[in-house]
This record gives C-alpha cells, structure tokens and sequence, in this order.
C-alpha cells in the first residue's frame, strides 16, 4: 500500500469527527500590532486601544486576518491542523473555502480552535485535506471565525 493509500486509510475514519479542542490562547495587544505592522493595517479599532473604548466594539479587536492566521496552529489539540500521517514530506496551505467572521475577537480574549475533517481526496499525486476550523471564543457562544482549510500532503 502506497504513503497516500495509508492516509486515505488512517484518515477517512475520522471524517466529520471534531478534534480535540487547542488550548486557550489570549490575544495580546502586542500581538494585534506586530500583525497591524506585517500586513499595513494599522486601522484604530484593532491599534488604537483608547480610541477603541469608544468604537462599535469596546475595545480594540483582532484582526480577522490575525484569526484566520493563527486557527492552524494554536497549541495544543490533537488533528486541528495537519494530521500526523507516515510518510508525509511536508503540508501545503493551498488555501479557504467559506470564510466567516462571525464575532469580533477582543484584545485580552481566549481563543482556541476545533477542527473538523471534511474530505480526503487524493489529487495531482498530493493528499488534498479539507477541514472545517471553529475559533472559539472564551466565555462566548458564537466563534470568532468558521472557515474550511485546504491543505495538501506530499509524500
């Protein structure tokens, strides 16, 4: 049985099962600005924590990028982001589908991500994964974001 057959194997069982949750992971001030610097976005609801106070939200807030970038690799949590599978070189984020930001993340907030596996199909000779990611906010009913993560897997 080929790497790929072995993953196709290992991991269609664990189709639409969640992972286990990662751990909580606060979002910092200085978090918000190193992002606000990599990506030019220095807009005042998520760097301007005064000026924020008195914003739609209450408070600086993430950036929904910042949320989107971190849900795979928060630690902790077992299968969030790229599964453990023989013979596997490397994982390649080859992109979103469905992206949502549903709820502001405020600065000083808990987040923590739950995957859920949704397909494994192989393509092009590469093990394509599609997996629905929830960033979980502490405290709250409604993710910060849902997104379906694309990945493919070459051995």
């Amino acid at each position: 049985m080929s790497d790929i057959e072995n993953a196709i194997a290992v991991l269609t069982p664990r189709i639409d099962q969640a992972s286990t949750p990662t751990d909580w992971f606060e979002i910092t001030q200085d978090r918000v600005n190193t992002f606000a610097d990599a990506t030019l976005d220095q807009q005042w609801i998520h760097t301007d924590p005064e000026r924020a106070k008195a914003g739609p939200f209450g408070a600086p807030i993430a950036h929904g990028q910042l949320s989107l970038s971190i849900m795979s690799f928060l630690p902790g949590g077992e299968g969030v982001g790229l599964p453990a599978v023989d013979g596997m070189k490397l994982g390649i984020n080859y992109g979103w589908n469905k992206v949502r930001f549903m709820s502001p993340v405020q600065v000083g907030a808990e987040v923590r991500t739950v995957g859920k596996l949704k397909s494994v199909e192989e393509k092009s000779g590469m093990l394509e994964i599609i997996n629905e990611m929830t960033l979980e906010i502490k405290g709250q009913d409604k993710p910060a974001c849902v997104a379906e993560s694309v990945v493919r897997l070459v051995f």
